[in-house]
């Protein structure tokens, strides 16, 4: 029974995301990918409500669209970046794996909406990654990124990357962040099974600038890591 109603889910699931990135990619060559961005939200949305899961937010997203943000969450489900873009109320862009970008019509549609790839594989590719997240956060585009590299397997929250700390003392910008729960239910790492379940996204209060540049690197790294886990809900 399982698996029918996930063969189901990832059938109406494909249909639906093929015909909507479509679309999209094919506004991205008519229109700024900032008038954009509220499309794309909806869209993705509607995408949960296909699968019959329940998205609440909790915390306070009143985020500024004139500001500039370092956004952070944990990484628990390939559904993680799709939730994020969907209920994160300001324009961001984000750093995914590079090879998501060769997939079909998901691959197609965030490379048209300027997100950044990153090799984990390679440390000199990574750095070029970060340079270009750091020139888009110069440029006032926020971005949006998972310090533990890659999904648990577990269900618990890694340990976080270095370098997106690094970016972090950078940019010299609020951290905002963000606690996922409930997407190791929907779909885990280690199963090609979608459970529909509620999710939430729970946003804290940002971590400041002034804050970020008191704190060591490796200071900052431990306080972010504890802000997540704290507003994670584990099953």
């Amino acid at each position: 029974m399982k698996s029918i109603r996930s063969l189901f889910l990832w059938g109406i699931g494909f249909i639906y995301f093929g015909f909507f990135s479509t679309i999209l990619i094919l506004l991205s060559y008519l229109m700024p990918l900032r008038k954009l961005d509220p499309i794309l939200r909806t869209a993705l949305k509607i995408l949960f409500k296909i699968l019959f899961v329940k998205v609440e937010v909790e915390g306070n997203p009143d985020l500024n669209e004139s500001k500039t943000y370092l956004l952070m969450s944990n990484h628990v489900s390939l559904f993680d970046v799709p939730l994020l873009k969907a209920y994160i109320p300001v324009y961001f862009k984000g750093v995914e794996a590079h090879h998501q970008f060769k997939w079909p019509f998901y691959g197609w549609l965030i490379k048209r909406l300027g997100t950044i790839p990153i090799r984990r594989d390679s440390f000199f590719a990574s750095m070029k990654s970060l340079e270009k997240a750091s020139t888009e956060l110069e440029n006032g585009i926020s971005i949006a990124i998972l310090p533990e590299g890659s999904r648990t397997i577990t269900g618990k929250l890694r340990p976080f990357k270095k370098m997106p700390f690094k970016l972090a003392k950078k940019a010299n910008l609020d951290i905002v962040p963000i606690g996922l729960s409930g997407l190791f239910k929907l779909k885990s790492k280690i199963s090609w099974h979608i459970t529909p379940s509620k999710i939430t996204i729970n946003f804290g209060d940002p971590i400041t600038a002034v804050e970020i540049q008191d704190l060591t690197l490796e200071e900052l790294r431990q306080k972010v890591r504890e802000k997540i886990a704290s507003l994670v809900n584990e099953d």
